[in-house]
């Protein structure tokens, strides 16, 4: 396992530093990304983690330390997410109808609209910076056990953070009209996840066993169907496109089962 350390920290960098892409989305354009490519691409990876949690990461986790402290370690991964979650919520800018914000800004005053996009895209790169630290010990974790599925789970979360980085930059560059600050709060919000897998590095690698891993392994899967049914799959559904929505999730489901067979 310790060969794969550095391309544990690599990956973990570059699904966290995803979100610069949705950064430079919002600051080259105020057009949001089509309602049809935002479903399936959620919903694409909400099926990649669905999958990979209930066909490997569990089940590695309980063959070797058995079913019930598997589940768990499981169970705990869900929970400390809901924690997070209801302590640090978030959301992105396009979980909302456009003529549900229209509503909620219009009769306003430019300032008082700026002041407020600004609180909102802070507030939200806060929220994202918080929630994407257990997504980096996610990935390092999975990269530890194998390096392909580690792979798959990165191209997952990096495919939902760029909607994450286009809900930081977007908000800032419309109230401050500068588009180097609203890139900086979505590469800071994207930090957090190679942070966390750094943090894991330090803290778990000295006392890292089979058993240790087979519980982080069992919890990663809590952290991903957490963040899958929470999150991704109700934002896809959100886009109005609800059989794209379930299409992604499918086919992402049998992307990551093909990706899985190749590795036995």
């Amino acid at each position: 396992m310790i060969p794969n350390i550095g391309t544990a920290l690599i990956l973990t960098t570059l699904a966290g530093l995803s979100t610069c892409i949705g950064g430079l989305i919002g600051v080259a354009t105020r057009r949001e990304p089509g309602p049809r490519f935002m479903s399936m691409t959620l919903g694409f990876a909400a099926g990649v983690m669905v999958m990979v949690s209930f066909v490997e990461l569990l089940p590695g986790g309980i063959e070797v330390i058995g079913f019930g402290p598997a589940h768990l370690a499981f169970f705990g991964g869900m929970l400390s997410m809901f924690l997070i979650d209801a302590l640090v919520p978030h959301t992105y800018i396009a979980e909302r109808h456009p003529a549900e914000r229209g509503r909620r800004e219009g009769g306003r005053g430019r300032r008082r609209r700026r002041q407020r996009l600004l609180e909102t895209g802070l507030f939200v790169a806060l929220g994202l910076g918080i929630h994407n630290f257990p997504e980096g010990m996610a990935t390092f974790t999975a990269t530890l056990k194998d390096v392909q599925l580690g792979i798959a789970i990165a191209v997952a979360i990096a495919m939902h953070n760029i909607p994450e980085g286009l809900a930081v930059s977007a908000p800032i560059y419309a109230a401050t009209g500068s588009r180097s600050q609203a890139f900086l709060w979505s590469f800071l919000a994207g930090l957090a996840e190679p942070a966390g897998a750094a943090l894991a590095a330090v803290v778990l690698l000295p006392f890292l066993t089979d058993a240790l891993l087979g519980w982080l392994l069992s919890a990663v899967a809590g952290v991903m169907i957490f963040i899958s049914l929470d999150e991704l799959v109700p934002a896809a559904r959100e886009f109005g496109e609800e059989h794209l929505a379930i299409t992604g999730v499918i086919f992402g489901m049998m992307v990551m089962a093909a990706s899985l067979s190749m590795l036995r």
